[in-house]
Parts: structure tokens; sequence; C-alpha cells
């Protein structure tokens, strides 16, 4: 039992780990986002993904320590959790510690992430809102008014104004 549960605190330390390097990439991120350099977000999102495939592979190995752990204690593995295992930990006061540590550094290091990824999308979804208001805007400008100018079905006839931007005829 006491080796099952230095894995478990040793996946969730290496998981720990990788969701700051998660977090040090998400805050790179921000600034490339708030100057719009499509470029340089594609090369983050792609070290992301390298850091969520890790965290995905460490996630599978903490599930399969938690079924054994599970399996030992003759608990149901899909109810038992971090510290209903260091409830059972009460006469291992050394092991019990180091699996409290490490699960509110977990939990502390995602909230932090979550921050980063809400102020994140807050910023792309500002960004869209303004390519969209400009788009909006530059539509309006190529329009012609409308002139009155409706069908017995209430729909107006009068043309858009030519859809390209230049006039190719100056």
């Amino acid at each position: 039992m006491a080796s099952l549960i230095d894995e478990l605190i040793d996946v969730l330390d290496k998981e720990e780990r990788e969701y700051q390097d998660l977090i040090l990439l998400s805050q790179e991120k921000t600034p490339v986002i708030v100057r719009g350099d499509l470029e340089k977000l594609q090369k983050i999102t792609e070290a992301e993904q390298v850091v969520i495939g890790k965290i995905n592979k460490l996630e599978k190995k903490r599930t399969e320590v938690a079924k054994d752990i599970a399996l030992v204690l003759n608990k149901d593995e899909e109810t038992l959790k971090v510290l209903d295992i260091a409830d059972l930990l009460q006469g291992q006061k050394e092991e019990q510690k180091k699996l409290l540590a490490v699960y509110d550094r977990l939990r502390d290091t995602l909230k932090k992430m979550t921050t980063v990824n809400e102020m994140n999308k807050g910023l792309v979804n500002e960004s869209l809102d303004f390519i969209n208001y400009n788009l909006n805007l530059m539509k309006s400008v190529y329009q012609e008014p409308g002139t009155g100018n409706y069908t017995k079905n209430a729909f107006n006839t009068t043309p858009v104004a030519g859809v390209g931007v230049f006039d190719a005829k100056q």
C-alpha cells in the first residue's frame, strides 16, 4: 500500500508541474492575443498541445493508481477521492502530509490555470467583437442607402453597391 501511495504522490506532483508549465504558456499567450500575433499564437498553442499530451498520460497513470488503491482498500474507485485516501492514512503521518501537500499545490495550480484561461478567453472574445464591429462597419460603408424600392412582398429591391473595396475604373 505504501508504494501505491508514493506512486500517487509522484504522479500528482508531476501533473502539478505540467500544469505549471501550461500556466506559463497561457501567460505568455496573453500579450500575444492582445497584439494579434497569430504566428506566435500558433507556436504557443502547439507547445500547449505537447504539455496537454503529457498531462493526459499522467492522468491515465493517476487513474490506474487510484484503481489499485481502491482495490487494496476495498473501496469504490468511482467515489474514492484523494482526501478520502489521506483520511485513511491516519497512522502514516508522513505519507498523509506529503499527499495533502501535493493535493493542495495541484488544487491551487488548477485555480490559477482557470483564472489565466478566463482572462485569455475574455481577450479573445473582445478581439472577435472588435473584428465583427469593423467588418460590419466596412460592410455598411459599401451599401447604398435604401430608396424605398420594395416588391409586393415587402423586400427591398435596391441593389447593393459593388462587393469589392476598390473601383477598378479609376
